[in-house]
């Protein structure tokens, strides 16, 4: 029997090549989108509207998705977007906005669809973080904060949902060749002593999502995990990523000098 699983965020970019590539598998479908009638044509899996950042778009959706199936197998939390600045030059109305959707909209349908799994006594809830999620990076703190606070959030669930044989699961990819450099908004900030900085800043994280891994390596990893019997909860996503990791975790000087290096260097 075929799993259905519900992707958010699954109407362009990297949601819709996991939405796509899952489809092509063998997997009922279900995506989610602000605006589905702009991509009704584009898709062949059904798509359903969803604002995260909207309680009352929520609560109708969930409503609506399960007068039409019985069973939901994945849920996959993928929609957020980037805001990128200097800490310095964020708002806060902006930092919240990013939180609204990347942490507060993901927890709200999480605990949307939790009382049907419990029902049921399965499900699985698979959440793409970032290796931000795990380190800190310039010009990145709004976004980072999002991703490390959806990482305590789950790592706490996880113990409390696996009484009812629901897994829950974290993807943390790296550099993937995404939409996700385009699916940005930037701080309305402007210090002059940070303009120098913030363009080495901008070269280097070109440079390297350009030289990123191709998304496929994203979708293959979901796909191994929604397969698997025994998933691990962290999942990272890139050649250098687990090394990254242990050198935060157990050479941060080494870590950190290196990243004070690429930025200075970056053209």
């Amino acid at each position: 029997m075929s799993k259905t699983i519900l992707i958010t965020g699954a109407s362009s970019g990297f949601g819709w090549m996991i939405a796509n590539t899952l489809h092509q598998n063998g997997f009922t479908v279900i995506g989610t989108s602000r605006e589905p009638e702009k991509y009704q044509d584009k898709v062949n899996f059904r798509l359903l509207r969803l604002d995260l950042a909207n309680e009352t778009s929520i609560t109708e959706f969930t409503k609506q998705l399960f007068e039409t199936i019985s069973q939901l197998d994945v849920l996959v939390n993928n929609a957020g977007y980037m805001l990128t600045g200097i800490a310095e030059e964020t708002s806060i109305d902006l930092g919240k906005q990013q939180f609204e959707t990347n942490f507060w909209g993901t927890i709200n349908l999480t605990n949307a669809i939790l009382p049907y799994f419990r029902k049921q006594r399965s499900g699985q809830i698979i959440t793409i973080s970032s290796i931000m999620g795990l380190i800190g990076l310039p010009s990145k703190s709004m976004y980072s904060a999002s991703k490390h606070a959806l990482e305590g959030y789950f790592k706490s669930l996880r113990f409390e949902v696996n009484q009812f044989n629901i897994k829950v699961n974290m993807v943390e990819p790296m550099w993937s060749k995404t939409n996700l450099g385009s699916n940005t908004i930037a701080s309305n900030g402007n210090i002059a002593d940070y303009e120098q900085y913030k363009e080495r800043v901008k070269a280097y994280f070109e440079k390297s999502m350009s030289e990123g891994e191709d998304p496929d390596t994203v979708v293959n990893v979901i796909i191994k995990l929604i397969n698997s019997q025994n998933s691990k909860y962290r999942n990272l996503v890139g050649k250098m990523a687990g090394m990254i990791l242990f050198l935060n975790n157990y050479a941060y000087s080494m870590f950190e000098g290196s990243i004070h290096k690429s930025v200075k260097t970056a053209k």
